[in-house]
């Protein structure tokens, strides 16, 4: 029986941009090198801090790294671990696993416990790791692997700035925890391994579309975090749709803001830049001082990052609309894109922020706001719209039966199309309950208007419950940054005995004198004007900085688990005072 998804209402609105054919011919991440190789192999493909590679001498120096692979017994199948920044090593090692039939398993540099699971469930065989901050932390998991290879994060770069590696060398943790240059082992180092085989014989393998490419864990918000697996054919097809658009053109500077080993940064970026020729701008790490000035240096044209960078890079006292000059294009996704920010982005720099959504059992994007085009706003919730389907990607929303709804009807956004991962590894259980018939059901609560506009109202577990009515956090933050004063706003549920859960927002303020007069009670007000009762916080608390995960995005869950300690604190408190 035909439903109202089935008739794809997003493409009239998308018109000339969908690009027919929508779905596009299967393709792999190595055949995608291949023809930017033969198209563009004498220009720039990658610049670090001086450093630079042609299209030829990237796919020159994967290659070797493949062949030293091969050396070291990595053969079909096997997973090695990436545990670094945003580095030219992290690049040239990914393709070069992949010339092995190996796969590729991205590791966010902020894990430390979660190492144990994942190691042992993608029975990691070789790890890449930047050895001056991160070696300490990944020591024990790595010590029984047949392959170990140390990246120093200043290698390849030429006059890169010292203070942004100082910066970030340092990285909190346990005493002892990142070691120091006469603490570091005796391991191959990446960059002398690979110059020592860049004139090697070896003949790169060719995985097949169906092949695994990455796995990529998620992050373990319920449990253990499980590991996506997606294949080759999933990863080039939502890679190419990243450049499928009027405004990219070869040679585009692709800055790559989000970390690469993030999802978003690793499709959306780099394996979209490397799929349609772009020139790869690596920055090592997120500083907002020093990415202005790599703007003014590189002149890049596209990013795409986490709502909370662009709150972060507006607020620097230095930034002005000269630094954001020459972008074509400026995307958000991996979090929530408050509407008033946007206003606020685009009234200081002159560029529009447009968004997309995904995940990462989509490969990251499946919903985008099209160039030229701008997000429409939900006139009752202040919800900005996170994009239309992409053209070769089927978006429904169901109800709690798992039934399809109409236009404007709240339920869980599901996805399929050729960017949707293949299974959870070694979990039967969450594969059948989460992708059945290959269909992923998001966990996400949203909407689309007759249009095809997708609207994200917000994550299921997020759902307030005060009083019996349903608060989406989402739609209250929305309204937080409007208020002048805020700069950046996350909203929780905490318990209460009488309403079941209150509505408590915990905000940063931005620096201005009348920033530093507002109160709590008055933005508890500015929210009762906007919303109703039940929506608007019942309690407003001032923070110096809000919890976020190292690809940005706010830690709704620590915020709750510290205001909840506070709140049963404070009651234990009034009891013994009795």
């Amino acid at each position: 029986m035909s439903t109202w998804a089935d008739t794809r209402p997003w493409l009239k609105t998308w018109g000339d941009l969908a690009n027919k054919p929508y779905t596009l011919e299967k393709s792999t991440t190595l055949q995608d090198l291949a023809s930017t190789v033969a198209t563009h192999g004498r220009e720039e493909a990658l610049s670090y801090y001086g450093f630079g590679l042609t299209w030829s001498q990237f796919d020159q120096y994967s290659t070797a790294f493949a062949a030293y692979l091969v050396e070291h017994g990595i053969a079909v199948g096997d997973r090695v671990a990436i545990y670094e920044q945003n580095t030219p090593a992290f690049m040239i090692a990914t393709y070069g696993i992949w010339k092995v039939g190996g796969v590729v398993v991205p590791l966010n540099p902020m894990y430390r416990g979660e190492l144990e699971h994942i190691f042992a469930d993608a029975e990691v065989k070789g790890l890449v790791v930047s050895k001056a901050a991160f070696l300490g932390r990944v020591a024990p998991y790595a010590a029984a692997l047949p392959v170990v290879v140390l990246s120093d994060d200043r290698s390849f770069q030429v006059d890169g700035p010292e203070a942004i590696f100082s910066m970030f060398a340092d990285l909190p943790g346990a005493p002892g925890e990142n070691p120091g240059p006469d603490q570091v082992p005796n391991l191959p180092d990446f960059q002398a391994v690979v110059e020592s085989r860049l004139d090697t014989g070896f003949t790169p393998l060719i995985p097949a579309p169906e092949d695994e490419a990455i796995v990529v864990y998620t992050s373990g918000t319920s449990g253990k975090a499980k590991g996506a697996s997606a294949t080759h054919a999933s990863v080039s097809s939502n890679a190419r749709y990243c450049v499928r658009t009027p405004t990219f053109e070869p040679g585009d500077g692709f800055l790559t803001l989000a970390p690469i080993f993030h999802i978003t940064g690793f499709v959306c970026q780099f394996i979209a830049g490397v799929s349609g020729g772009a020139r790869l701008i690596l920055n090592y790490r997120f500083d907002p001082g020093s990415l202005l000035e790599l703007f003014l240096r590189e002149k890049p044209t596209y990013m795409a990052g986490p709502a909370t960078v662009y709150t972060a890079m507006l607020a620097h006292p230095s930034a002005t609309a000269e630094h954001f000059a020459s972008f074509k294009r400026i995307m958000s996704g991996g979090a929530p894109l408050p509407e008033g920010l946007v206003t606020k982005f685009e009234q200081k720099t002159g560029v529009y922020i447009g968004q997309g959504y995904g995940l990462t059992e989509t490969c990251a994007q499946v919903a985008t706001v099209p160039p030229g085009l701008r997000a429409p706003v939900d006139p009752d919730s202040g919800n900005l719209s996170c994009g239309l389907p992409q053209p070769d990607t089927m978006i429904r929303i169901l109800d709690d039966f798992g039934e399809p709804l109409g236009p404007n009807e709240i339920g869980e956004v599901a996805v399929s199309g050729p960017e949707v991962v293949a299974e959870y590894i070694n979990n039967e259980k969450a594969t059948a309950e989460q992708l059945p018939d290959g269909e992923l059901r998001t966990g996400d609560v949203g909407y689309m208007n007759e249009d095809g506009w997708l609207f994200i109202v917000d994550r299921k577990k997020d759902m307030i419950n005060a009083s019996g009515f349903k608060v989406w956090p989402r739609e209250v933050e929305d309204v937080l940054y409007t208020h002048p004063a805020i700069q950046e706003a996350a909203v929780v549920g905490i318990p209460d005995e009488y309403r079941g859960e209150n509505v408590a927002a915990f905000v940063t303020l931005q620096s201005s004198p009348e920033a530093d007069a507002i109160t709590e009670a008055e933005i508890v007000e500015f929210c009762r004007e906007k919303l109703a009762s039940y929506k608007a916080p019942r309690q407003v608390t001032i923070i110096d900085e809000l919890p976020k995960t190292s690809s940005g995005k706010i830690l709704r869950r620590t915020i709750r688990a510290d205001a909840v300690a506070a709140a049963e604190a404070a009651k234990a408190g009034a009891v013994g005072s009795d």
